[in-house]
């Protein structure tokens, strides 16, 4: 992702200190995709407000004054329970297949339990940086993000994004620019189940901004489960930072823009995107400063 000395990347909307999206409910804006009619797992989702958040579908931005009711977040709750239901299910199907990630990964079977959800960073660390980006043409995955995303619906674990969008505070992007490259990325890599971003400036002092952990807790929130049973994967220091002050694992991908002092003090590292998510399903991690 691109380094700013202040806040990176873009995200959702905030106003004050709250961030913006899609779909309304509660003060929040969500956006994402609204894939109406469209069935996943066996459910069908499409895009709804829920309690002050606006979403299409499942982006969600920092949360603003105005509000509409609809259905209200326990949707977002019934979809986490099928979820784990099948990922009670696929655990049999994945230890089955114990052979197979250990010749992926080097183990045969997991030792420890399963994440509730795994949260993203998005520039840099499920697709290429591209400082500022407005244009869904350019959007590029990086190695493995198709098949690591693919391992964990696999294993029914939910999966999320956590960006920060401060190309919106500083008026080089739209929300709507940040809703068009964030479901091209979506449409690219099979769809996540919440996306969340802070559209504000490092100086600003949104609580969503990471290193804060506002957008971890919300994502979380909307999937139904606590923030520190999640994993959050990212390519600079301040995603890892963002998990641990919400009680989250946090797992660093070093790219070119991770300095070396951030390696140096990650709890846990891995080499690519994809190896990430392999010790996670198989309960191994990379210590801090190794890959």
């Amino acid at each position: 992702m691109t380094r700013h000395t202040g806040p990176r990347r873009t995200e959702s909307r905030v106003t004050g200190n709250h961030l913006t999206g899609g779909r309304q409910t509660e003060g929040w804006q969500t956006q994402g995709r609204q894939p109406e009619g469209r069935q996943t797992q066996g459910r069908q989702t499409q895009g709804r407000q829920t309690q002050g958040w606006q979403t299409q579908g499942r982006q969600t931005g920092c949360p603003q004054p105005q509000s509409q009711q609809a259905d209200g977040p326990h949707t977002d709750s019934q979809r986490t329970q099928r979820r784990q239901a099948e990922g009670r299910q696929a655990e049999g199907r994945r230890q089955a297949e114990g052979r197979r990630f250990g010749f992926l990964f080097g183990r045969r079977r997991p030792t420890a339990p399963l994440p509730a959800a795994v949260l993203f960073d998005r520039d840099g660390t499920l697709v290429e940086d591209v400082p500022y980006n407005g244009d869904p043409e350019s959007v590029r995955p990086v190695d493995g993000a198709g098949r690591a995303l693919g391992l964990l619906r696999g294993a029914g674990v939910p999966t999320g994004v956590v960006s920060n969008q401060s190309g919106v505070g500083r008026g080089l992007l739209t929300h709507d620019d940040v809703r068009r490259v964030n479901e091209r990325v979506d449409s690219l890599l099979g769809g996540l189940d919440v996306w969340v971003y802070c559209p504000h400036l490092p100086d600003d002092g949104c609580p969503c901004r990471k290193p804060r952990p506002g957008l971890v807790f919300e994502a979380a929130r909307r999937l139904g489960v606590e923030a520190r049973d999640c994993v959050v994967i990212g390519d600079i220091g301040a995603d890892v930072r963002a998990a641990h002050a919400a009680g989250a694992r946090g797992v660093l991908v070093p790219t070119p823009a991770t300095l070396p002092e951030e390696v140096e003090s990650a709890p846990a590292t891995a080499p690519d995107l994809l190896t990430a998510v392999g010790r996670l399903l198989t309960g191994s991690r990379g210590r801090g400063g190794r890959s």
